[in-house]
């Protein structure tokens, strides 16, 4: 059931903790309208073709997986996972010692309380195999993105970006002070032209 189904149903039903009652106002002229509205632009979504539906994979975060109504395996070009390092055994039995002893979940962003001893291990070691003064672990490429190019860029400097990068580096780009420009997916000449341009 699409989000906006799940919404309508749920602003449907007005619960009152404290007498346990509930009252039920789908039929509202408001409520009415609500769905209305939220049907067309469903609609509208669908007909355009970029409706979301959810893939149900029905096995392990693998290389190879099988999606809810069919039994096949298929390759999975589309996940972070491309060595297959979630289901390593290694892995899977360092992350149950790990569950064991910490817990599961960081109970709070990293700057209150959720940064751990193991978190500045990792980001140690990360650096002294890169041969880097220090390291930061970020939950998501998105995240990553999001807090560099606004960390780094200053409204003096200026950002070139191709079209079709990944939607985390536009949305990065998007989010910093710099000046942005976009240039057509490889294409060098005019890259070069937005270049002398801003020269």
């Amino acid at each position: 059931m699409p989000i906006f189904s799940k919404l309508a149903q749920l602003r449907g039903f007005e619960i009152n903790l404290l007498k346990g009652s509930v009252r039920r106002y789908s039929s509202s002229p408001a409520n009415a309208q609500f769905r209305e509205i939220i049907s067309d632009q469903i609609k509208s979504i669908k007909e355009a073709g970029t409706f979301k539906s959810e893939r149900v994979i029905t096995s392990s975060q693998s290389t190879q997986i099988t999606v809810e109504g069919s039994n096949k395996q298929i390759l999975n070009f589309c996940a972070n996972n491309y060595l297959g390092l979630a289901n390593n055994p290694e892995v899977v039995n360092y992350s149950k010692d790990v569950l064991a002893n910490y817990g599961a979940g960081l109970s709070s962003v990293r700057f209150i309380c959720g940064t751990q001893d193991i978190h500045k291990k990792l980001e140690n070691k990360i650096a002294q195999f890169h041969g880097r003064e220090d390291t930061i672990l970020y939950a998501s490429c998105f995240d990553a993105n999001a807090g560099l190019f606004e960390a780094i860029m200053t409204p003096e400097d200026a950002v070139f970006s191709d079209e079709l990068n990944h939607a985390s580096i536009i949305d990065g780009i998007r989010l910093c002070k710099a000046h942005k420009n976009r240039y057509k997916h490889r294409d060098l000449n005019g890259e070069y032209g937005i270049l002398s341009d801003v020269a």
